[in-house]
């Protein structure tokens, strides 16, 4: 079975999305992210948006073949936002996506099961108002040589129309390249490249 080297994800961070659930407001937002480290800025900026708040939900998750998740429900009752949220992540099929659910709380409580709706729901219209995309997941390889060998590189780079990433040209070069993982299978770029270096 030949192995998947696509997966879906959003196109664009989504603009603001507003449910409303019994007075309390919940402002759903969606972002394409590649690490952890994203998620703290964002959240941040949030907090900064809304101070009037009490709760900033999320859920994120990061990966192509090694998926990474996280769900925090900051301040709610356990696993009535951070998992809501994240279970829309699942059950659009995506990745590289952060969700932010903001509350602002309009003096009714909603209950655990009301929250979890809220939540889901926010989520769910944030994520079907935002652009989902098929992305290729593709392997990154440094190439080193001697410059007296950058014609023949250039060649079969050119011959295999691999997309070059960066380029430094000096007495050693280096050039990344990218592949489709699916592609990766079919020629060994560093086998080629060795061969007509010979």
């Amino acid at each position: 079975m030949e192995s998947k080297d696509t997966y879906k994800t959003i196109a664009f961070p989504s603009s603001a999305f507003l449910f409303k659930e019994k007075n309390s407001k919940f402002f759903g937002y969606a972002f394409p992210i590649q690490s952890e480290s994203e998620v703290k800025p964002i959240l941040e900026s949030l907090r900064k948006e809304y101070p009037n708040a009490v709760h900033y939900c999320y859920a994120y998750q990061i990966g192509t073949e090694i998926l990474t998740h996280r769900a925090n429900d900051d301040g709610e009752p356990s696993n009535t936002a951070g998992m809501p949220i994240y279970g829309q992540i699942q059950s659009f099929g995506l990745t590289n996506v952060l969700i932010v659910v903001v509350r602002i709380f309009g003096g009714i409580k909603l209950g655990v099961g009301g929250l979890i709706t809220a939540y889901k729901t926010a989520a769910q219209l944030t994520l079907e108002s935002c652009e989902i995309t098929e992305k290729t997941i593709d392997i990154h390889y440094l190439l080193s040589f001697d410059y007296k060998h950058i014609n023949k590189v250039m060649r079969v780079i050119k011959e295999k129309n691999i997309a070059i990433v960066s380029q430094k040209m000096e007495m050693s070069c280096e050039i990344e390249i990218v592949t489709r993982k699916k592609k990766q299978k079919q020629y060994s770029i560093f086998s080629i490249l060795c061969l007509k270096l010979k």
